[in-house]
């Protein structure tokens, strides 16, 4: 009788592969990577410097005289908020999108003391350059933490405050070991490609992934092969020094703009989860629960919960996002 051998074919992700493979250099201020609109700049003078900001400041074909900003959570940069713009537009509203100090196409200062307050006071400062005295803002993650402070320094140019999964509901310097900018900036200059996207993919996308979640990983991946990394990496640490110490949490009784909280409440993003026990590590993060104490905190607040969504609903689950973004807008 013959024998019959079976071959197992192990089958590679070629698609997988193929997309490591794509990554390219980017170099310090991203001038080899396209954003989906135009970029400007400001100049500005801070801390015994001049640093440059970019921005994107795009009109609508039909405006309706209303003015929406957008800030950049830490991982992130302007041009995630593609189709959040696209719809805005369609809608008349003018979008304005910085880059803020540190981050995407704007400065990487070698010596910079950051705080919220200051790049609040960088972002009015762009805002007073483009003549806009009245605008909604909306904070994605660690630019719901920016927003929150920018409307507390700036009520009277907070019409409306959107927060979409900010971080910074709760205080993690009381449950979470202290780190220097040294040890932050070590454990910048370690990670890479496939960091980058199990981190991502675990804490963002409950496990899953899609083609469309690729940009924001290309491009801390890209960062990495720069030889200008090592500049990147120090303004990283900077900032999440800057998360660590400055929590808004305090603070959100003194909100007097009208306020909407978007949350994915399969959302467990935390700061320094791996520095703590797995008991503590379970209280951390727990959006399910935060989305409804921050709304109790702040007055002329309202709550939209986006179950099983995590930490990027207008990247996850956009149209659901974008239906209880426009009313609230439009009221």
């Amino acid at each position: 009788m013959k024998r019959i051998v079976l071959t197992l074919l192990i089958i590679i992700p070629f698609s997988a592969l193929a997309q490591k493979s794509a990554i390219r250099e980017l170099d310090v201020n991203l001038t080899n990577f396209t954003y989906p609109y135009p970029v400007a700049f400001i100049n500005l003078t801070v801390q015994q410097q001049t640093l440059r900001m970019a921005y994107m400041d795009v009109q609508p074909k039909n405006p309706n005289g209303k003015n929406i900003m957008l800030l950049h959570g830490k991982n992130f940069n302007g041009s995630y908020w593609k189709t959040t713009i696209e719809a805005l537009l369609q809608k008349g509203y003018r979008v304005i999108v910085p880059d803020q100090i540190g981050f995407g196409k704007s400065s990487k200062p070698a010596h910079f003391q950051y705080s919220f307050q200051q790049l609040a006071q960088n972002t009015k400062a762009m805002l007073d350059n483009l003549g806009i005295e009245r605008t909604a803002v909306l904070g994605h993650s660690m630019g719901g933490m920016l927003a929150t402070r920018f409307a507390l320094m700036y009520p009277e140019t907070t019409e409306k405050l959107i927060l979409e999964n900010p971080i910074g509901l709760e205080d993690w310097k009381v449950k979470v070991p202290f780190k220097n900018v040294d040890w932050w900036y070590q454990r910048e200059l370690s990670t890479n490609y496939d960091k980058i996207k199990a981190y991502q993919q675990e804490s963002y996308y409950d496990g899953k992934w899609k083609p469309e979640y690729d940009p924001m990983v290309n491009v801390l991946a890209g960062w990495t092969l720069s030889p200008d990394y090592p500049g990147i990496a120090w303004n990283n640490a900077l900032t999440y020094e800057m998360i660590f110490t400055q929590p808004v949490v305090y603070e959100f009784k003194n909100i007097q703009s009208p306020t909407l909280l978007i949350i994915g409440t399969r959302d467990r993003t935390a700061l320094g989860k791996p520095l703590v026990t797995e008991d503590v590590r379970q209280t951390l993060g727990r959006y399910d629960q935060l989305g409804k104490m921050t709304r109790d905190k702040i007055p002329n607040s309202r709550l939209v919960e986006l179950p099983n969504i995590g930490h990027l609903p207008h990247i996850e689950a956009f149209d659901a996002f974008i239906k209880a973004l426009i009313p609230f807008l439009e009221k």
